[in-house]
């Protein structure tokens, strides 16, 4: 138990790590949405104005994520590039 710290903060950083980690949508945006609901409790236990109203930015920008659908990278465009040249390369070839 850590005394003096809000233990919502450690929570809901996790639960945005692992929002980004999730592949299937309907996951993500339920760990979004879980996110953000973290982060409304963390601001709920601030003291400190500032902190409490950085945690509800950081509310509201989790449910903005949950809220719009998962954009497609370069990165998953090249992994697809480099898969399909994967099986091309797989097949068999004649060397006579």
């Amino acid at each position: 138990m850590s005394f003096g710290r809000n233990p919502h903060v450690a929570k809901a950083e996790a639960a945005e790590q692992k929002a980004l980690c999730i592949n299937d949508e309907r996951s993500r945006e339920r760990a979004w949405r879980e996110a953000g609901r973290l982060w409304e409790r963390a601001s709920e236990r601030e003291t400190d104005a500032k902190r409490r109203q950085q945690y509800l930015d950081k509310a509201e920008r989790a449910r903005a994520h949950a809220d719009t659908p998962p954009v497609e990278s370069a990165d998953a465009e090249q992994s697809a590039e480099i898969a399909s040249l994967g099986v091309r390369a797989s097949e068999p070839k004649r060397l006579n």
